[in-house]
């Protein structure tokens, strides 16, 4: 069996399909923030556990042969608004799941890392050179950094009873079940087509690898069904290929008018706090003959079928954004702790004035 943390988000609820059409028993743990719809259709064909990754109890681990480990914050706004939560999730949580793991006799533990790790910036010309696993790297971003050193904690525990493999992706795109809108191609085409306009921002100057999220889920199982003597203790990149972010929206603009979608570019020059940086995957190809096949225009085509199929055309819903849900999230709960159930007949006592107050204090409202 097994099991993938936070297999019911964007990667998850397609790396789960892809196991369980190979044929493997999939067990899911997921703290559910998004709910269940990225693996709703395929609830019967698997075993979920809702949990916290943080609190994740041993028991999760019975009957497990192999983990894939996808869980904790998974971009920068949201690392960035909450740095305690994003380091305890993706690099003491990861520490403490792997340390199980190891313990339980669990040798292949597969770890999502990220090319953000890479990152150089705009304005760095000597630096924007392609970067491969070799390179020094020294992120400064809290999720970047989370990731690395998650990344250097795994490696130190490699040994002969212990496998873990990295995975840096490049930043994925592509249609999931549980849908994203925030990441940069799928941006694009939210905005082609509630829009009818995409914008590039700083000129879309700014380099990035890029991966659709079904080469993710296949390099995944890649590397959970390599001999272990070709992944143990090796991080390995994810890209399809580099593109600078002016070329993306042009191959977007490409792609929707083979699907009768007309969607014009406007640059916006100002400046931006982006991200640049270019990646080499040659690695994971020569290693594990692996290389991601998935180009952004067909990618691009399947999303519009696929938006349209799934009904996810509700562009403003916060849920296909992560950090817009957490803090809607983050809203529902101060203001449930106040009203208790929505529609259940509530105790005179869960009404208190001094907590009232004590929730607006702390939203400034009493400035």
């Amino acid at each position: 069996m097994i099991l993938v943390v936070g297999g019911a988000g964007y990667v998850g609820s397609v790396l789960v399909r892809e196991l369980l059409e190979r044929g493997y028993a999939v067990k899911v743990f997921d703290r559910l923030y998004y709910g269940d719809h990225g693996i709703r259709d395929v609830a019967e064909r698997i075993k979920l556990e809702a949990g916290d990754i943080r609190t994740m109890d041993v028991s999760v681990l019975d009957g497990v042969d192999a983990v894939i480990n996808l869980g904790g914050l998974s971009n920068d706004p949201t690392a960035e608004y909450n740095p305690k939560a994003n380091f305890e999730m993706n690099t003491q949580a990861t520490e403490v799941l792997a340390g199980l793991c190891k313990k339980r006799g669990i040798r292949r533990f597969i770890f999502a890392s990220s090319c953000s790790i890479y990152d150089v910036g705009i304005g760095n010309d000597e630096k924007d050179i392609v970067l491969d696993e070799e390179s020094p790297v020294n992120p400064k971003a809290a999720y970047s950094s989370s990731k690395y050193q998650a990344e250097k904690s795994l490696l130190a525990m490699t040994g002969s009873d212990f496998s873990p493999v990295i995975l840096r992706k490049g930043t994925i795109y592509g249609f999931s079940p549980r849908m994203r809108y925030d990441l940069v191609v799928n941006t694009f085409l939210k905005d082609a087509l509630s829009k009818g306009h995409l914008t590039i921002h700083y000129g879309g100057e700014m380099w990035r690898p890029l991966v659709d999220v079904r080469d993710a889920a296949r390099a995944y199982i890649t590397c959970l069904e390599a001999d272990e003597d070709k992944v143990k203790g090796e991080v390995f990149n994810v890209v399809y290929g580099n593109f600078r972010v002016s070329e993306l929206a042009l191959r977007v603009v490409e792609a929707l008018k083979e699907v009768d979608v007309k969607a014009e570019i406007r640059p916006d020059y100002r400046y931006h706090g982006v991200r640049s940086y270019r990646v080499s995957g040659k690695k994971l190809e020569r290693t594990l003959d692996f290389t991601p096949e998935v180009s952004v225009e067909e990618a691009v085509k399947d999303m519009v079928e696929s938006i349209a199929r799934y009904r996810y055309s509700d562009f403003d819903n916060p849920r296909y954004y992560n950090i817009a849900w957490m803090k809607l999230l983050e809203e529902a709960d101060r203001i449930i702790k106040v009203t208790r159930s929505v529609f259940e007949l509530a105790p005179s006592s869960a009404f208190q004035p001094t907590v009232i107050g004590a929730q607006r204090r702390s939203q400034g409202a009493d400035r």
